[in-house]
């Protein structure tokens, strides 16, 4: 028995081992631990019964999903899909290597039962016991391992649908994403272009409102005028009564203006008369700012204007210094504003004689201009319809609308968006009233920009003619300039 024995031991260790095939692949360096539990059941040893199985694992997040996903945002909700997915994919990979592992341990207890079966034939005895024992452990490892591989084939497959479940959840909440996001830009478009619209409406509104209150304000004044007219018309008032009585003594007072002037003449020429001095001109026109004045012949033995040299003066009436208005050597001159409060004289000389003409009284004021001009003065810029006449002392045949500007710092001609001449205020620049020109003198400038550069103007009313001379001097002596009329060498209009 000892010698058997002996042999046995010896066959173990030279059969045993050569009986494992060279091409298997451990996944360890040592036999796995396994213990046998109950109703003969093979557990491996490193086996927790806290650590959860892969099917309950799954099961928990499928349940946390499915909770969240009310309360997830699309965006969330797609990012946790691609994060399940990506997980499904781990699962799977997982399933994958346990197969293979799977796999390599059945061909592992395959051979391991084949060297036992060897073994058993050549043993007897207890040694026998103990083979035919590991052969049905190894037996019971093997069924323990097919329904493993079962159990595993069946999480495989939910873990497949699990994953096609997540990539079709995954594309599904990339399309709603798309779907939300292209709705959301829609619906901004559209909101968009629903403010717009209402911007446009309340604006055009706003112009209507604007529009048909000027239209209502309009015809609500004309509908006061007139009824202020029908009222004035059916009940005379102290207005009315008062302005016709103004009315009234104004062309007295101009009658008797007319008869003082006439008295005036005739003690000149009594006086005259006594000189035994022939009266053969004398002074037609009215007195005052706005009209001109015209030397006529009042005798057939009078000589024609043209062979005579005219001359005009300014003289004040307190002291009777006299000053002598320059270029202003024709028939007819038109006061300006600088003349008021003036007597105006003029000489006539022919023949080695002269005769002097002056006016009966100062020249008058023009109604109105003063206020005219302080309601003008406030603007910064002041603007006059004109006509040029004459540019650079040569006629202008066109008679197109030009505007004349005349600001604090200095004056603008223009004719549409273009400038004829702009000049600041300086010694250089003239401007006065036309020295000669007719019955349009009193309408008429002479403004000479600089030297070379002058222009005669026409502009609609006396009014704005000497309001626009008054205005030009006012200014330039606020910039320290004299702006006055030219002197003896410079081109005059006529």
């Amino acid at each position: 028995m000892t010698r058997v024995g002996r042999d046995f031991a010896n066959t173990m260790q030279k059969e045993a081992v050569p009986a494992v095939s060279a091409d298997v692949m451990f996944t360890s360096s040592r036999f796995p631990n396994y213990k046998i539990g109950s109703n003969n059941q093979i557990v491996d040893g490193k086996d927790d019964p806290k650590v959860l199985s892969m099917k309950e694992v799954v099961a928990r997040e499928t349940a946390l999903l499915l909770e969240q996903q009310k309360r997830l945002s699309v965006r969330d909700l797609a990012s946790k899909f691609e994060k399940g997915l990506a997980a499904a994919a781990k699962l799977s990979e997982e399933a994958r290597l346990r197969e293979a592992a799977s796999l390599e341990k059945h061909v592992l207890l395959k051979k391991l039962r084949d060297a036992l079966e060897s073994l058993k034939g050549r043993v007897a005895g207890s040694n026998k016991d103990d083979v035919e024992e590991a052969i049905s452990m190894v037996e019971a490892l093997a069924v323990q391992l097919t329904q493993r591989e079962g159990e595993l084939i069946q999480e495989k497959a939910e873990v497949k649908k699990l994953a096609n479940f997540l990539k079709q959840a995954s594309e599904d909440a990339k399309k709603l994403v798309d779907e939300e996001r292209a709705f959301a830009r829609a619906e901004i478009e559209s909101a968009r272009a629903a403010v717009q619209r209402v911007e446009e409406a309340l604006q055009e509104q706003e112009r209507m409102s604007r529009a048909s209150g000027k239209q209502d304000l309009e015809e609500l004044m004309k509908e006061v005028q007139e009824a202020r007219r029908i009222k004035m018309l059916h009940q005379p008032s102290k207005v009315m009564d008062m302005e016709h009585e103004l009315r009234a003594l104004r062309i007295q007072l101009a009658e008797k203006s007319k008869c003082s002037s006439q008295l005036q003449k005739q003690l000149a020429i009594s006086k005259r008369g006594e000189e035994k001095i022939p009266d053969l001109y004398e002074l037609d026109g009215s007195e005052a700012l706005g009209s001109y004045l015209r030397i006529k012949p009042s005798s057939d033995y009078a000589l024609e204007l043209s062979s005579c040299s005219i001359q005009w003066y300014r003289v004040s009436p307190e002291g009777g210094k006299k000053e002598l208005i320059s270029g202003a050597t024709k028939s007819v001159y038109a006061p300006e504003p600088f003349d008021v409060g003036r007597i105006l004289q003029a000489e006539i000389f022919y023949d080695s004689q002269k005769i002097t003409l002056t006016t009966t009284c100062a020249i008058d004021p023009a109604a109105g201009l003063g206020s005219y001009v302080e309601a003008l003065v406030r603007k910064h810029d002041i603007e006059f319809n004109v006509v040029v006449t004459q540019m650079n002392g040569v006629d202008h045949p066109s008679e197109s609308i030009h505007v004349f500007h005349v600001g604090k710092m200095r004056i603008k001609l223009c004719k549409g968006k273009t400038t004829i001449a702009k000049e600041y205020y300086s010694m250089a620049m003239q401007l006065c009233g036309v020295r000669g020109g007719g019955n349009a003198a009193a309408q008429a400038i002479f403004w000479q920009a600089k030297k070379g550069v002058s222009f005669v103007l026409a502009f609609e009313s006396e009014r704005e003619r000497n309001a626009a001379i008054m205005l030009a001097r006012r200014f330039a002596f606020d910039c320290n300039i004299m702006l006055a009329g030219p002197d003896d060498r410079s081109p005059l209009g006529t």
